[in-house]
């Protein structure tokens, strides 16, 4: 005799997507930020091991932040933790840098990653405390 498995619904899906287009903003921004982040480790780790380490950590940290969003495991308290980490890259990036316009520029030019890299956290920082605000209790 033959058992039948259980039926599938949609609570049981580990995959969830969001379902405001507003969230599929903080996934594009995040995901820009975790390749720059990346992609940037291993030069940043010529000239500074731990910062170089911190930079990969970050970028994977955005990374799992991406599938946690994904994941049925999401919940509204985490947009507040989403706003807190892409805010405390920020204010790590001055912190290292200095505080200031000229935080963007390396040897008297433009750095354009940390430009590109800075606007998309304060994008996924503005995305997530929108949809925190959005999302039922």
């Amino acid at each position: 005799m033959a058992t039948e498995s259980p039926a599938v619904t949609a609570d049981d899906s580990l995959v969830s997507f969001p379902s405001h287009p507003v969230g599929y903003v903080a996934i594009l921004a995040a995901l820009v930020t975790a390749v720059i982040h990346l992609l940037l480790g291993p030069r940043v780790m010529g000239f500074s091991q731990t910062l170089g380490t911190l930079f990969i950590l970050n970028g994977l940290g955005f990374l799992g932040g991406i599938a946690l969003f994904l994941s049925r495991y999401w919940r509204r308290e985490l947009y507040l933790v989403a706003v807190g980490y892409a805010l405390a890259t920020v204010i790590a990036f001055f912190a290292f840098q200095g505080f200031g316009v000229d935080a963007f520029f390396n040897r008297g030019s433009l750095n354009q990653l940390a430009v590109v890299s800075k606007a998309v956290e304060l994008v996924l920082a503005v995305c997530a405390g929108y949809l925190y605000t959005r999302t039922p209790l």
